[in-house]
């Protein structure tokens, strides 16, 4: 035995008279404005971050320099 849809409309006109329009519709605003906030923070992790030029120190730059020439 399941839900029939005039289960599901009287539960609803229950909801509606317990919360109000008003308090439904703030609560699905929030909502939404929840999930655009979520998918913004996704989107800004997902952009590559520049690598950071690596600084070599000089003796180890001649030391390298020396192996590729000899």
């Amino acid at each position: 035995m399941g839900l029939s849809a005039t289960h599901l409309l009287l539960l609803l006109v229950v909801v509606v008279l317990l919360f109000g329009r008003n308090k439904i519709s703030d609560l699905m605003g929030d909502v939404a404005r929840g999930i655009k906030s979520f998918k913004k923070g996704l989107n800004e992790d997902e952009t590559p971050i520049a690598a950071e030029p690596k600084v070599i120190d000089n003796t180890v730059q001649a030391e390298r320099d020396k192996s590729k020439a000899g």
